[in-house]
C-alpha cells in the first residue's frame, strides 16, 4: 500500500466509526430538548420504551434489552424510582433478582412519549421506508460486530 493510500484510510472522514459516533451524538442531543419535559435523559428514555413493550422485567433482562451493564443501570433506575416512574421488587424465590415493573405515572407516560417519537420523525425527515432500511442495515452491522470474537 502506498503512504497516500494508507493517509487517505486514516483520515477521520472516511471512517464509519466516527459516522456513527457523530450520529449517535446528534441524536443524543436532538432527543434532550425533547425529553427534558418528560424528566428523562436518554437512556431513562430508552428504558422506559423497553419497559412499555413488556412491563416486569428483571434488572438482569432490562440490561440485556438495552445493552446497559448493572453499573450504569442500577443508578438510572434508582432516579426513575425516585421520580415515580418505576418500582422494584424482589423476587420471592430468590431475593438477588430484582424485578422492574411501570408505576401508574410510568404508564401514562408513555402517552406523552409519542410527541417525542413524532417530533424526531419530522426533524430527521427521512421517509419511513429510508429509516426502515437504516434501521435494518444497523442492526445487521451490530450483529456482524458482536459476532467478531475478542482478542
Amino acid at each position: 500500500m502506498s503512504d497516500t493510500t494508507e493517509t487517505m484510510d486514516l483520515k477521520l472522514d472516511k471512517q464509519l466509526c466516527f459516522a456513527l459516533y457523530g450520529a449517535a451524538h446528534a441524536f443524543t442531543r436532538a432527543y434532550k430538548p425533547l425529553l427534558s419535559p418528560l424528566g428523562l435523559t436518554y437512556p431513562q428514555y430508552v428504558v422506559m420504551m423497553a419497559l412499555w413493550e413488556e412491563d416486569d422485567l428483571s434488572v438482569k433482562t432490562l440490561g440485556e434489552k438495552v445493552g446497559l451493564d448493572s453499573g450504569t443501570l442500577s443508578p438510572l433506575l434508582k432516579r426513575l424510582e425516585q421520580v415515580g416512574y418505576v418500582a422494584r421488587r424482589r423476587d420471592a424465590a430468590d431475593e438477588r433478582v430484582v424485578f422492574i415493573t411501570l408505576t401508574g405515572d410510568g404508564r401514562q407516560l408513555k402517552e406523552r412519549a409519542l410527541q417525542v417519537f413524532e417530533s424526531i420523525g419530522n426533524q430527521i425527515g427521512c421517509e419511513i421506508a429510508e429509516i426502515e432500511s437504516l434501521r435494518e442495515s444497523l442492526k445487521r452491522l451490530k450483529s456482524q460486530l458482536e459476532a467478531i470474537p475478542d482478542r
